[in-house]
C-alpha cells in the first residue's frame, strides 16, 4: 500500500536521512494521501452542492416569469 501511495503522491524517493527520515517519510506520504481522498470528497461535495442550486433555481425561475397578476398593475 505504501509502495502505491508514493507513486501516486509522485514521492519516488526519500531524500530524509536515517531511520527516522524513513518513517517520517511514510507518514508524510500516508497524510498526502488523505489530504488527496479529502479534496475529492470536498470536490464531490462542492459538485452536488452546485447542482442542486441549479435545479432548485430552474424551478423557480419559470414560476416567477409566469406570474402575469402584479399587485400594482390595477
Amino acid at each position: 500500500m505504501i509502495g502505491h501511495i508514493k507513486a501516486d503522491g509522485r514521492m519516488d524517493r526519500c531524500r530524509l536521512k536515517g531511520a527516522l527520515g524513513d518513517a517520517l517519510h511514510a507518514v508524510l506520504c500516508a497524510a498526502g494521501h488523505n489530504i488527496r481522498l479529502l479534496l475529492r470528497y470536498l470536490a464531490a461535495l462542492l459538485w452536488l452542492i452546485v447542482q442542486r442550486m441549479r435545479q432548485t433555481t430552474s424551478a423557480l425561475i419559470p414560476a416567477i416569469g409566469h406570474n402575469n397578476s402584479h399587485p400594482v398593475a390595477a
